[in-house]
């Protein structure tokens, strides 16, 4: 039997998603869950990788098991099972041809931002930060450039192993609320670390060190030495994996 789960994590404590040795990851603290509660090991598969500090609303997993076990079991007993900053949403059965990486349809992100002069207190480590006053309007300019497919490879990290660079930008949103702004994007995929090194870009126009037209310069160029830094991965979240609907997973609810 094939089982998909959702699952909603503060990466703040982790070395990102993938399961290394000597390492705490989020792949391994729910694999031993899992299988604590199979009585058997259990080995799953993500949607997607997230970085070190990365956290994630709803990232998407499948597993195989010949054990039989109500879907209660897969949320409330593996969630008994975890650290208190991983947490299972939802199980729910698929066919064996579903699998979470190559049956998604497009991945979602959004960066918390807050911008204001004081650094972060309460929110430490879930929001990044950025001490100058930012042109919102400098910024959206920017980003629709980036919408529609393109290479990304000014965009993408020394180590990204994705085949190709080539991804297609559906939406690339900046919302304003009081101090803090929201950056929602939607792609069929995301290279290592494109999502920060965009936001790194956009800071750069917003704080007017660039105007909106280098983004698309920065675009052309395909090298990443052309780029921003990259931002820093605290306001980062894996917001939503889309799927066909005739999965029939469940659709959570968020801003």
């Amino acid at each position: 039997m094939r089982i998909a789960l959702g699952v909603e994590y503060d990466g703040g404590a982790y070395n990102g998603w993938q399961s290394q040795p000597d390492v705490p990851n989020v792949q391994d603290a729910l694999q031993a869950a899992l299988s604590g509660i199979a009585g058997t090991d259990i080995s799953i598969t993500a949607a997607g990788r997230t970085d070190t500090g990365v956290h994630a609303l709803e990232q998407v997993v499948h597993f195989d098991s010949g054990i039989e076990r109500p879907l209660g079991a897969w949320v409330r007993g593996v969630n008994a099972l975890l650290p208190r900053d991983i947490a299972v949403l939802w199980a729910h059965p698929v066919p064996d041809e579903f699998h979470a990486r190559f049956s998604a349809q497009a991945r979602s992100y959004q960066y918390v931002l807050v911008n204001r002069a004081s650094r972060v207190g309460v929110h430490h480590g879930k929001v990044g930060w950025f001490h100058l006053p930012l042109d919102v309007e400098a910024m959206r300019k920017a980003a629709q450039h980036l919408l529609g497919e393109h290479d990304f490879s000014s965009f993408r990290a020394a180590e990204c192993q994705a085949r190709t660079p080539m991804k297609n930008m559906a939406r690339l949103d900046i919302r304003q609320q009081g101090d803090t702004l929201l950056f929602d994007l939607t792609a069929d995929a995301f290279l290592h670390h494109m999502v920060r090194n965009i936001l790194g870009c956009l800071v750069y126009v917003g704080k007017g060190k660039h105007p909106p037209s280098w983004m698309k310069e920065v675009l052309e160029h395909r090298n990443r030495k052309h780029a921003a830094p990259t931002f820093a991965p605290d306001g980062l979240y894996l917001k939503r994996i889309h799927y066909d609907p005739k999965w029939g997973l469940p659709q959570l609810k968020f801003d």
